[in-house]
Parts: C-alpha cells; structure tokens; sequence
C-alpha cells in the first residue's frame, strides 16, 4: 500500500496529539512514534477527560441549540434598492443557507427589513455574512445591519422573498 508524504505528516500529527493527550507511545504505519512528556495543563486536561470543544466563531453566543428554529428581523442600511445587493440578499439566504422569510423594499430611504427564520446556525451564519457589508457582496455595494432582534418563526413562508414594492 502507498502512501503519499502529506497522509503520512498528517497521520504522525494526529498520533502525536492522541500520544500528548493518552501519554501513551504508538506505532502507525511502520513508524515508531515517540513525544514529549505533556505539559501541566495538557496532563490535567487528560487527567480530567476534558471535551474538546471546535466549531463556534466568537460572536455565536446564542447559546441556543444550532438545530433549533429560530425567526430573526435584522434592519439593515446601505444600498438597499440596488436589485444586484437585493439578488445577493435572496441568493445567501434562500439558496445557498435554506432561510425562509422575506426582505421589504425600502420606505424612500436607505434602510430595509429582512425578516429570515430556519435553524440557528443558518440564521447565525447569513447575519455574519450581513454584517461582512461590502466585503461580502462585492463591487461598490454598501451594506450594514442596524438592528437584528429575535422573534417567534411564523412558519408562513415557503422559501426566502425579495418584495419590489411594486404591489
């Protein structure tokens, strides 16, 4: 069997971590793996079998469950009756994380609601990529959350709307 030199470095770093973790030796893959004894702290967080914990950006501190649907209104301001910045809204949200909800035309001004529900971890996500502005949508759009409040889901929308205003 053959392996390529980048699966063998990242086998070894895996190893090495669960040897500093176990304090134990290993062999994987016809290496002999040896380590440094643990540092204090790695030894006490073996010793106490302390979880490891990935995955949650700093400003997700919801702490609700990520799964949980949850309904959002965020205000936003900028270039909100440019269609190209109201196509991006409708595409990130409806398309690409599976919101449901609607984003009002603006009244004469530059500030507009978007109100989304679905899990949290959705909702969490298409809020970072809000508050991302012009970064996020590119070209000379300018775009900032103002408000974002947590409200009961409806469950009245069957996919993510953008209103014109021409009712």
């Amino acid at each position: 069997m053959r392996y390529s030199i980048s699966s063998l470095y990242a086998t070894a770093a895996v190893s090495a971590v669960v040897m500093a973790f176990f304090d134990s030796a290993s062999v994987v893959h016809g290496f002999a793996l040896t380590s440094q004894r643990a540092s204090p702290s790695m030894a006490a967080a073996a010793a106490a079998r302390q979880p490891l914990v990935l995955g949650m950006a700093a400003d997700d501190s919801s702490g609700g469950d990520p799964n949980e649907i949850v309904g959002k209104r965020i205000i936003v301001t900028g270039d909100v009756n440019g269609g190209y910045l109201r196509t991006c809204i409708s595409n990130e949200a409806g398309k690409f994380r599976r919101l449901l909800g609607t984003m009002s035309p603006p009244d004469d001004g530059d500030e507009a609601e978007i109100y989304v529900e679905g899990k949290r971890k959705m909702i969490d996500g298409f809020i970072r990529w809000c508050k991302r502005g012009d970064k996020a949508i590119g070209l000379s759009q300018r775009l900032t959350v103002k408000e974002v409040t947590e409200v009961v889901p409806t469950g009245l929308y069957d996919g993510f709307y953008v209103r014109t205003g021409r009712d």
